[in-house]
């Protein structure tokens, strides 16, 4: 692990986004609430805050940090494609990139893992850090989004 015991705590917050890509009938079904697993959004919103919360756990060299704030909105942005963004923000010494993509990456494996009986074609993509803000290196916003 990187020492960042020098290092100055900052605010830090970072975005991140999946999209999962599915045939239309599935994306109806989670819209009309007709899935046989249940509420699929709500159901990867609480996995994807759950996972944010555990990512020093899954990814090696990450330093477990103190959250303070993990949000994830899911919502469909055409008839076969459903965004998520994850947003979280910490005080601490080091980023909280990998939590906000780990949030986004498992709340995308979530709507699979409830969909899949239905639609084993899903496709998740487009995994990728949208934005951060504090620390040694700034602002990072990426262009074209």
């Amino acid at each position: 692990m990187v020492d960042v015991g020098e290092k100055q705590v900052t605010r830090r917050e970072a975005t991140a986004q999946a999209v999962v890509c599915m045939q239309a009938e599935t994306l109806r079904m989670i819209t009309d609430g007709s899935m046989p697993k249940g509420d699929v959004f709500a159901c990867a919103r609480i996995a994807g805050i759950m996972a944010a919360k555990k990512t020093s756990d899954l990814i090696p060299m990450c330093h477990p940090i103190p959250i303070e704030k993990v949000e994830v909105g899911i919502e469909p942005f055409d008839e076969t494609h459903v965004r998520i963004i994850s947003t979280a923000r910490c005080s601490h010494k080091t980023g909280i990139e990998m939590e906000a993509l780990t949030a986004a990456s498992v709340a995308a494996l979530t709507i699979y893992d409830m969909c899949k009986a239905v639609d084993r074609g899903m496709v998740i993509e487009h995994v990728m850090l949208l934005g951060k803000s504090g620390g040694r290196s700034g602002t990072y916003q990426r262009e074209g989004i």
